[in-house]
């Protein structure tokens, strides 16, 4: 005859102090593959502040100088997709090294270029690494956390860096420009992905590979239609929503997008696993992180050219304007895991959504007259904490349940949604602004267009709490036994 008897919960002071013989490694492991992470993302705006530099020095003209940003993006958001499927089938670790290997070799080319068309190639190119190693990025953080609360623990990092990165950037470009040249944006990636390059055989493990065969009309159909629906949204600022460009763009990216979504439902090993959309609480997630990355790049977008033109800040100092964003969002990313186990991703996200709305709200009385700490420093120390409130329970959220043989498309389907959310965000908060604007002045727009910013927000809090369904939360890391916690701890 057996009895069981429920232990009352540990103190986390009672614990063991040593940690299994791989804690270290797994530990060092999260920590290079979130390094790679933090460099992918940053390199999306670490150019932003050096583009009046590398106008003067290459001699870009007004039109062409926007795909310094633009040949980065579409290639990353066009090629995510595949570079998930990718790495599900041929091994994530060999992926995820392929990627980071071209992304570093391109962001020295880049360094190098003397012509415009160059540096566009090369920046291209770079977009291209970066979506073979980003969905590997993740699926690699899942798959080498021991646990769930280890689990929760690398996602609120990955939440953080990738979060964070945008404002990161423009601070780091802001530094280097500063400092030394437009060409230490790209340099600098150099010796890290090298370090990364170096570090990751050693203290990441490969994942099994998964055989079939690869749906190549789902590959073609996916960046081709990725990359005509990101082109279409990043022309609108420019040629406006009913042009034929613009119409044409988005028809045929629907229509690729069409066919992409018949072949999939048919196809014996699809790119996309059907079964992942078919998910109500998968896609409420989806759409509240493209609507909350589309508010965050127009707020980083607009409140980079008031800080320049209207305050009269120097590169660095712009930079350095973002940095309560940065540390909103890696403050809050101490408490999310312990937060989720406790009121779940629903009321998170619903909490960090209306704090957006209020933060951009905010921002829409800013005037000519204002001063940074009156009108600035508060509402993006507001984004920063709301985003790191919300961007860990998305992304729980998105890869719960995923088999782990499809994790690789899962991150590559978030991360495709980011980069469309980015896109969606900036033409439209930029076309609300030109509507409104008056030459020769910044100010005049700028209500309509953070007005519209939090409006992304407060459609992503109706989204949620429509249609995100509460979720049972694990239980408490107090509750998991020592030698787990253990591991966690050192995640």
């Amino acid at each position: 005859m057996s009895s069981s008897v429920t232990s009352p919960p540990r103190d986390r002071h009672d614990l063991p102090t040593e940690l299994p013989p791989d804690a270290g490694r797994v530990a060092t492991g999260i920590a290079i593959v979130l390094v790679a992470q933090l460099m992918l993302v940053l390199d999306a705006t670490v150019v932003n502040v050096a583009l009046p530099a590398i106008d003067t020095d290459l001699g870009f003209g007004p039109a062409s100088l926007s795909w310094v940003l633009n040949a980065y993006t579409l290639a990353f958001g066009g090629l995510l997709l595949l570079g998930g499927r990718l790495g599900d089938v041929r091994g994530r670790l060999h992926l995820f090294e392929i990627g980071l290997g071209v992304f570093t070799l391109f962001s020295l080319l880049g360094g190098l270029a003397q012509t415009p068309t160059e540096l566009i190639a090369a920046r291209a190119l770079q977009g291209a690494g970066a979506a073979m190693a980003a969905p590997s990025v993740l699926a690699l953080l899942t798959t080498s956390a021991p646990d769930q609360a280890a689990r929760n623990r690398a996602l609120a990092l990955f939440g953080a860096v990738s979060s964070a990165g945008a404002s990161i950037g423009l601070l780091l470009g802001g530094v280097v420009t500063d400092v030394g040249s437009w060409r230490w944006t790209l340099y600098i990636n150099v010796p890290i992905g090298l370090a990364v390059l170096f570090l990751a055989p050693r203290f990441v493990r490969e994942t099994p590979r998964r055989p079939g065969r690869f749906d190549l009309v789902g590959a073609l159909t996916a960046t081709l239609g990725a990359v005509a629906v990101v082109w279409s949204f990043i022309g609108t600022p420019e040629h406006g929503w009913l042009s034929g460009r613009t119409l044409g763009g988005f028809a045929a990216g629907l229509v690729l997008l069409a066919v992409l979504a018949r072949t999939e439902v048919r196809h014996p090993h699809p790119l996309i696993q059907p079964h992942l959309m078919r998910n109500r609480n998968r896609v409420a997630a989806l759409a509240a992180m493209a609507l909350v990355i589309g508010a965050n790049l127009s707020m980083f977008f607009l409140v980079v050219q008031y800080d320049e033109l209207v305050l009269g800040l120097g590169p660095f100092e712009t930079g350095l304007a973002f940095l309560p964003f940065s540390l909103g969002v890696f403050a809050m990313s101490r408490v999310t895991p312990w937060l989720i186990t406790r009121v779940g991703p629903r009321r998170m996200i619903m909490t960090g959504t209306s704090a957006m709305v209020v933060g951009y709200a905010w921002l829409s009385g800013i005037t000519a007259t204002d001063g940074y700490l009156g009108a600035v420093f508060g509402p993006v120390l507001i984004a920063g904490l709301a985003t790191g409130l919300v961007f860990m329970p998305v992304t729980a959220t998105v890869l719960a349940d995923v088999e782990p043989e499809h994790a690789g498309s899962a991150s590559g389907l978030l991360q495709t949604t980011q980069q469309l959310g980015a896109a969606v965000g900036v033409a439209a908060i930029v076309s609300v602004y030109a509507a409104g604007a008056v030459p020769g002045e910044f100010v005049p727009g700028v209500r309509a267009a953070f007005l519209t910013s939090a409006a992304f927000s407060l459609v992503a809090f109706l989204v949620t709490a429509a249609f995100l369904r509460p979720q049972r939360t694990p239980a408490p890391a107090a509750e998991r036994e020592p030698e787990v916690m253990a591991v966690a701890d050192a995640a």
